[in-house]
């Protein structure tokens, strides 16, 4: 251990540089060009702590710079410093989370994370645990919907039920995973239309299940969405909670992206009936900021996680003793499962309920901000009516005629230029047959001179990429 202070003070200080740095977002290199400057080469001989060094600045120089206030491409941006303490102090204690015996203070720490984010969703008697990521935290919600309906499947698989899912058509593929991992099979996820603001349309919904049922198939789940990954829409809750009660159907919300709006009594209504539903996912890595990856599922009713996930360890494991109510690990699809909690519960600590709700109400003003920038330039065109912070817009010219697919390839051409210049990372989507510029929201510095200077560059190169293409076509 000697020096070994030495040496990690100065890995503090290159990753302070890093994220304090206004440099751009990346420095792009094509993946041969990066492959022959940085050597990745594993030695038989090993190296020193300090060797390591150059190799730790080499990583972030080429890394993407998420918490950059011109990073948008994700449904996640920023940076905390008491996440980044708390996945410090989780490295370091190197513990797993089975057994309150291995984890004791991360168990509580958890437990009461998941309590506030149960009473924040409405689930006065819930339960929930840390999972890895919103996909797996969905897989488990529609789990939890499969042994409701046939809790024989967990022994003797699905036999001759053929069980049908229900999503919007504007919800995250993971479902199809799920359907996939669960046995359901991928062609018995139905996907329910959407209205144009991208919410699922409950009547569609109903004569869905009345479809399968009428086929002699067995509806079971539906997964509705809390900000969906393209438009940012809701789906209705209280109609679809209507449905599903009306037919026995297990309710999934997938609030990955959109669930902190509960901090928020300005903007929480966009989650009216989130107490209705059966469960919830709810990704702190996203809009509170918290380093990845920190996601829960959580569960209206007690009982439903241990019933449908747990398997084996008695014998070696899980012990009798005082404290074997507080075993997480029976609930948990996972045997080591890492201590996600302390960075989260560090954060919330840090910000509290009333700082959380200040960084929510202002990225929905700086939303609103970059909705009127948007319609008050002639370059620019909104393709829809922002409902959260998802804002989808594209380049559009004043002087030259391209059709739409010479329009869709020139927005692809700006997004490239910008982020090989390293002046901007954004992304893109696909919406009613249009390829359009996808500007996520999720930085919580985010000031309104940052999105003048996107948006300045956007153009620009908008204008410059016209020019090249109606040159070259000349």
């Amino acid at each position: 251990m000697k020096n070994t202070d030495k040496i990690l003070g100065k890995a503090v200080d290159i990753i302070v540089r890093h994220l304090e740095s206004n440099s751009q977002v990346v420095n792009y290199q094509t993946a041969n060009l990066l492959k022959k400057k940085i050597d990745l080469t594993l030695p038989d001989d090993g190296a020193t702590l300090e060797e390591l060094l150059p190799i730790v600045e080499s990583y972030l120089q080429y890394s993407v710079r998420t918490g950059s206030t011109q990073f948008f491409n994700l449904l996640f941006s920023g940076y905390s410093i008491p996440g980044i303490l708390g996945e410090m102090v989780t490295s370091a204690a190197n513990t797993t989370m089975h057994t309150y015996e291995a984890a004791p203070v991360a168990t509580l720490m958890e437990i009461e994370l998941i309590k506030k984010l149960n009473d924040l969703v409405g689930f006065n008697e819930g339960e929930g645990l840390m999972v890895t990521g919103g996909s797996n935290a969905n897989m488990i919600g529609m789990l939890c919907g499969r042994h409701q309906v046939l809790p024989e499947a967990k022994l003797k698989g699905l036999g001759n039920h053929q069980l049908v899912a229900f999503v919007s058509e504007q919800a995250h593929y993971s479902y199809a995973k799920a359907a996939n991992l669960l046995g359901i099979g991928i062609d018995n996820l139905v996907k329910v239309e959407s209205d144009n603001d991208g919410k699922m349309i409950s009547e569609a919904l109903e004569v869905a299940i009345q479809k399968s049922l009428s086929e002699e198939k067995t509806p079971f789940f539906v997964g509705a969405t809390a900000g969906t990954t393209v438009l940012g829409a809701f789906d209705p809750l209280p109609a679809i909670a209507e449905i599903t009660s009306q037919y026995g159907l297990w309710l999934h919300v997938d609030g990955a992206w959109g669930a902190p709006v509960l901090f928020s009594d300005k903007h929480k209504h966009l989650l009216v009936g989130s107490e209705l539903v059966d469960s919830f996912t709810w990704d702190a890595h996203k809009l509170m900021g918290v380093p990845l990856i920190c996601s829960a599922i959580l569960v209206r009713d007690k009982g439903i996680l241990r019933q449908a996930c747990s398997g084996g360890g008695t014998d070696y494991l899980f012990h009798d003793d005082e404290n074997e109510s507080y075993n997480l690990g029976q609930m948990s699809l996972q045997c080591g499962r890492k201590v996600d909690a302390l960075k989260s519960w560090l954060c919330w600590k840090y910000y509290g309920n009333k700082g959380y709700q200040k960084q929510i109400d202002n990225l929905f003003e700086i939303a609103n901000y970059a909705t009127e920038y948007i319609r008050n330039c002639d370059n620019l065109e909104l393709i829809a009516e922002p409902e959260f912070l998802n804002i989808c817009f594209r380049y559009i010219s004043q002087e030259h005629k391209f059709d739409s697919t010479a329009l869709d390839d020139l927005n692809l051409e700006i997004r490239q230029k910008l982020i090989h210049s390293g002046a901007a990372f954004v992304n893109y989507a696909h919406y009613q047959g249009k390829t359009i510029i996808r500007l996520i929201l999720a930085n919580s510095e985010l000031k309104k001179a940052d999105l003048e200077k996107f948006f300045h560059n956007f153009v620009n190169a908008g204008k410059i990429c016209e020019e090249s293409i109606t040159y070259n076509n000349s």
